[in-house]
């Protein structure tokens, strides 16, 4: 017996409707509101964060989420830090040892970006995440908009993470 002897006669008679992703925000306020608490805080005012976190979440790239938010890549990095979420730092961790030891001054800053292999930018951002804490309470505030997929390139990273090779490797 063939699989179309056993598929004959079968019919589809409904349509599967694609609903989206369910999320559950039990915050009572809208994400401009909670996030406001942490204009003072943040490198880019309120709206421009929620721009930037919303479109991180639906799987776009930093700098894309930085240039629907009209704000610098660089600048939608730290806010989304800030905020607690995860994977935005373009280094790995051995990155970030280097970036301990050129701030307690065991490592020069040329001989540590050489090290790292990173370009000022990403130097920059790395030393940033070094140097700051995420805002207290903000993780929580965004936790509904965070769980929609922004920890998606985490998960991503993660499961690559052996296939990846870094300066580490090197030596």
């Amino acid at each position: 017996m063939a699989l179309s002897d056993i598929a004959a006669g079968l019919e589809v008679t409904t349509e599967q409707r694609d609903r989206g992703v369910a999320t559950v925000d039990d915050t009572g306020r809208a994400l401009h509101e909670r996030l406001a608490e942490f204009a003072e805080s943040l490198p880019c005012d309120p709206d421009a964060a929620v721009a930037v976190l919303e479109s991180y979440t639906t799987g776009s790239s930093v700098g894309e989420s930085a240039r629907r938010a009209g704000v610098a890549p660089i600048t939608a990095a730290k806010a989304l830090y800030l905020l607690g979420a995860d994977g935005v730092s373009p280094l790995p961790p051995m990155g970030h040892e280097i970036i301990r030891d050129w701030l307690s001054a065991d490592l020069s800053r040329s001989e540590a970006r050489s090290l790292t292999g990173a370009n000022e930018t990403e130097f920059a951002l790395a030393t940033f995440v070094e140097t700051h804490e995420p805002l207290d309470g903000a993780k929580e505030a965004v936790e509904g908009a965070l769980a929609l997929g922004g920890d998606a390139t985490v998960r991503k990273r993660d499961a690559l993470a052996e296939t990846m090779s870094g300066v580490g490797d090197l030596l």
